[in-house]
């Protein structure tokens, strides 16, 4: 092979190299950013639903009213505008009082992070479950996330306490994000 003394890329080639980066880099970087915005948001949805199951079995389990609320500090249930994407409790509510409270002598059962870049809303302050399962009450709660109500996931519980995710209200409506 013969050596002609040039070794390396000409301008051309390395502009063009450059150019096929950035192609490639512009569609990827925003499939990274939907795939990153999916995983937090089922993360979230995961354990909202894991803290219905839990609050359901417990209250069978312990034959008592078992309670969620969204909570700021890990320990109280927060004021009635705060937002569950706060993080929230499950504890066992001794005095069964409605909405639930957490009271200083009230078993705390699990405590859920705050989700941070997401909101978390629904239409019960709080949430209560017997000792047969039930919640008594049906509710619906919207997570929401910088994508709006196209992305948005709902958890629909029935009024035997069971909880299903959804694209759409139980109504059949477009979730809103706003």
């Amino acid at each position: 092979m013969a050596m002609d003394g040039h070794a390396g890329f000409s301008l051309t080639e390395l502009l063009l190299t450059i150019a096929l980066l950035g192609v490639v880099t512009g569609f990827t970087v925003p499939s990274f950013r939907t795939l990153q915005l999916d995983a937090a948001q089922t993360r979230q949805v995961n354990q909202f639903v894991q803290a219905i199951h839990l609050a359901r079995s417990e209250a069978m389990k312990r034959n008592r009213v078992v309670s969620l609320c969204p909570s700021q500090d890990a320990l109280t249930c927060a004021a009635p505008d705060t937002g569950w994407e706060a993080g929230w409790i499950v504890f066992a509510n001794l005095d069964r009082d409605t909405p639930a409270v957490r009271d200083p002598d009230e078993p705390l059962v699990q405590v859920y992070t705050p989700w941070r870049g997401g909101r978390l809303r629904g239409n019960r302050q709080t949430l209560s479950f017997r000792s047969f399962g039930q919640s008594g009450v049906t509710a619906t709660y919207t997570f929401c996330d910088a994508r709006g109500g196209d992305a948005a996931r709902a958890v629909i519980i029935s009024q035997t306490g069971r909880p299903r995710i959804a694209l759409r209200t139980a109504a059949g409506h477009a979730l809103d994000c706003t």
